[in-house]
């Protein structure tokens, strides 16, 4: 046996051998565990973790409710199947949504985030007999073929696949923040766009729904315009089109309210939720008023593992955690957050605009001389950042937004300490 024989390879070196490229990683870090807002590397050190898995472990790595409502469920049924039988954990948190959401609304439990928005177009499709689709530019809806087709933020996400892409139309999502435009004028450009639209390419009859993001997520984190969302609404309703709304990374009390919907004030005649809905565990729902929900024909739609009885408890804990004290205190630190990444961008001409809701925030890097997105020095923030054992992901169409997704249960300790290394990494990143 030589030396090299005897070299231990980290968990990056050996997933080279075994696993493809397809699935494009933030970093090459190794981890092995996670407790709150930290996750621990295969080498045992701990990384403060403001990625959370996407916006997934909002109520942080391995919260002991939701690890103990799990334990108990796996004493109890693993597994059922809600095509055969019915459980308490499904039924249980299906009752709890409808109480959170509105008891107009019904549940269909299903496993990702793109199954739940296939979901809901599927069930717009059905109960309109319409074929239109509608979705708007700088989205990201998933990875499956509907959704690529919904998508719009990344030629990535499409590329090779475009011939048997179902048809999706997109129109602009309103952007305040690089428009020169006031913000009426910005929601009144991209609500023209959409009427241009119906006027000259597909007739308002044949739309089934327009998808839409409260706050964009790979997008940019950009937060719709209350305006903007309130005449999305009012054309749905004038013109019998289901609006949708895509909460995957809004919903679940990252933006200080359950749903983003809740903040706006504008009821969709859909839902989707997953990321955090189950704290980890793959779940997801389609979340429709009942009046749609009940035309879904038995068969027109289903699944194996949607709504499994382990995803569903964890789910049962979460809503448990999840109540007004705890979205409050989300609404508080992420003022605290963004307030004092608003200094950071006082200081740094590099940083074009801070936005977001709650414990969703965008910071945007631009060049302040060529107002051009700034993709490069992200990558390095991103990298010092990491060298510093603080986890950040970017996002926006140019990848030029470092998104601010912590668990929801980090305290304003952990986000003074998470600002000093940010601070200190975009200082040794524009000096570079």
């Amino acid at each position: 046996m030589n030396g090299v024989d005897n070299v231990v390879k980290s968990l990056y070196e050996r997933s080279l051998e075994v696993l493809p490229p397809v699935a494009k990683r933030a970093t090459k870090l190794g981890v092995t565990k996670g407790e709150g807002v930290y996750l621990t590397s295969e080498d045992g050190e701990q990384y403060l973790d403001f990625a959370a898995g996407v916006g997934v472990v909002n109520c942080g790595h391995n919260n002991p409710k939701v690890v103990a409502a799990v334990e108990k469920q796996l004493h109890e049924l693993v597994h059922g199947g809600h095509n055969v039988v019915y459980y308490p954990s499904y039924v249980e948190l299906a009752e709890k949504l409808v109480k959170r959401v509105g008891k107009d609304y019904k549940v269909y439990f299903s496993n990702s985030g793109a199954e739940a928005n296939e979901g809901a177009v599927k069930l717009a499709l059905s109960v309109t007999k319409r074929n239109g689709i509608i979705a708007f530019t700088s989205s990201f809806h998933g990875r499956t073929l509907l959704t690529a087709a919904m998508t719009a933020s990344n030629a990535q996400y499409r590329k090779n696949y475009e011939g048997v892409l179902p048809p999706v139309y997109h129109v602009d999502f309103p952007d305040v923040y690089n428009s020169k435009l006031s913000v009426d004028a910005e929601v009144e450009r991209c609500i023209a766009q959409l009427e241009s639209l119906f006027h000259s390419v597909l007739a308002p009859s044949q739309v089934a729904c327009i998808v839409v993001e409260p706050v964009q997520g790979e997008g940019g984190y950009l937060p719709a315009p209350k305006i903007f969302l309130e005449k999305l609404r009012a054309i749905c309703d004038e013109h019998g089109i289901l609006l949708i709304f895509d909460e995957i990374q809004s919903g679940y009390g990252r933006t200080g309210h359950l749903f983003a919907k809740d903040y706006y004030g504008v009821q969709p005649d859909v839902l989707t939720s997953a990321k955090g809905i189950a704290n980890g565990i793959p779940l997801s729902a389609v979340i429709g008023k009942a009046e749609y929900m009940d035309q879904w024909e038995p068969g027109a739609h289903g699944g194996t593992f949607g709504g499994n009885p382990l995803a569903c408890a964890a789910g049962n804990a979460v809503l448990d955690i999840m109540d007004d004290n705890f979205l409050g205190n989300v609404r508080k630190k992420g003022a605290y957050f963004r307030e004092k990444l608003e200094l950071l961008a006082d200081k740094y001409d590099v940083i074009s605009s801070v936005r977001g809701l709650g414990l969703m925030i965008g910071m945007e890097f631009r060049d302040p001389q060529t107002n051009k997105p700034d993709t490069e020095l992200v990558a390095k923030i991103r990298e010092e950042a990491l060298n510093e054992h603080l986890i950040l992901l970017n996002c926006g169409v140019f990848h030029n937004v470092i998104r601010f997704i912590p668990p929801l249960v980090v305290s304003s300790d952990i986000i003074d300490e998470a600002l000093e290394i940010i601070d200190r990494s975009i200082a040794r990143s524009i000096t570079e």
